[in-house]
């Protein structure tokens, strides 16, 4: 087969790693409740010295999140983006995120509220306040502002509610989406000022990686202001932080080797190899857990992502591969839909009271029902955009 050198700035390979990131996820989300499935497939428990299959796609999420903030905000430059113009967007879209994750992490069976409709009210304010509106003027867009105040007030209430009820919202911890919104806000301030300089972007990738190293150690006690010398006044994990900067570099990494593909991949399996040799180093002293989001854990993920970015970059954009992945695309163009739809089917299914025969509940019957589950619901996000239903952030 031919290369076909790239000629826009959209780069599939991204686009595909993050559609088989989010149609993985919506699997492995459904796995979690199935009896009789291999160990290998579900997450490992908070001490245990385990990565199964499901504690790998959140961190290649973080590492697709990284890669597109390099896209994203060149684009936003592209269109005439001042710096400052740049920092609203970041502080709006992870304000967005952490939102959406405290109220997936809070959602419960409030007062007269019952968990299943406090759950669909909440995806509804998603979809007003965050969902994309058509472009439009006069009575239209004055209705638009009207829905867009409607999802705001339909979310203040469940929050105000759920307060005077007795259970306030707690931060915890942040939530699937809180988690990414605090990473996207990190990485992206950090990009917005080292810009593409590939080594100082190399030296800040370095400087992460230390900094997750030195907060799951105890090298530097807390009497010695470890504060402030690790930072760890900051939200969420430097771990996270370090897995987003990674995608940072891999995106850097394309731009400049992009008409070079056997280049980008040879470096990609380097960084691999090289993580692979970190991850067995580090292993002696951390356990691999993604719960407790060690940098073994995070070694072992990254000696994966690397190459695997690199082989379908070759695949999908230097050889035109990205067509057999057309079944999963809406998963990586419209992910947020994709990732709320399971959030109401699961309560409906509840306040219908229909649920799946027993057979399709356990072994390898009900491993294909989540498979065929995450490709419905991956079908069901493509219709949806198609009606110009989804979110946007």
């Amino acid at each position: 087969m031919a290369i076909i050198q790239p000629k826009s700035n959209r780069i599939a390979a991204v686009d595909v790693m993050r559609a088989l990131t989010m149609t993985l996820m919506l699997f492995v989300n459904d796995i979690a409740g199935l009896q009789n499935i291999p160990h290998w497939l579900l997450h490992a428990e908070i001490n245990e010295d385990m990565m199964g299959f499901s504690d790998t796609i959140f961190p290649a999420f973080i590492f697709c999140m990284g890669m597109s903030v390099v896209l994203a905000i060149d684009t936003r430059y592209r269109k005439g983006d001042t710096p400052l113009q740049l920092i609203g967007h970041i502080f709006t879209r992870s304000f967005a995120l952490i939102a959406m994750g405290l109220f997936t992490l809070n959602c419960s069976e409030v007062g007269f509220i019952p968990y299943s409709w406090f759950t669909i009210l909440m995806v509804i304010g998603f979809f007003l306040t965050w969902g994309v509106y058509p472009e439009s003027s006069g009575w239209r867009n004055r209705l638009n502002t009207v829905l867009k105040c409607a999802g705001v007030a339909l979310l203040l209430f469940l929050f105000v509610y759920k307060d005077i009820s007795g259970s306030p919202f707690s931060t915890g911890w942040w939530g699937i989406l809180g988690l990414i919104g605090w990473t996207y806000a990190v990485c992206s301030l950090i990009y917005l000022f080292t810009g593409n300089n590939l080594k100082v972007n190399f030296i800040v990738w370095i400087a992460l990686i230390l900094l997750s190293l030195g907060t799951h150690s105890s090298l530097i006690p807390y009497d010695y202001a470890s504060r402030w010398i690790l930072l760890t006044f900051i939200p969420s994990d430097w771990t996270l932080h370090a897995l987003g900067m990674s995608g940072i570099l891999t995106a850097l990494l394309m731009k400049r080797f992009r008409q070079n593909g056997r280049r980008l991949f040879t470096i990609t399996i380097i960084l691999g190899a090289i993580m692979l040799f970190c991850g067995l180093v580090s292993h002696p002293y951390w356990i691999i857990s993604k719960i407790q989001a060690t940098p073994t854990w995070m070694f072992y993920c990254l000696a994966m992502f690397f190459p695997i970015f690199g082989l379908l970059y070759i695949l999908c954009d230097l050889h035109g591969g990205a067509r057999y992945f057309s079944l999963i695309r809406p998963a990586g163009t419209a992910t947020l839909t994709a990732y709320m739809i399971p959030y109401v089917w699961y309560s409906v299914m509840s306040l219908i009271g229909v649920w799946y025969p027993s057979w399709l509940c356990s072994g390898y019957p009900g491993l294909i029902r989540s498979a065929l589950f995450a490709i419905v619901v991956v079908m069901l996000t493509g219709l949806l955009s198609k009606i110009k239903i989804r979110l946007k952030v």
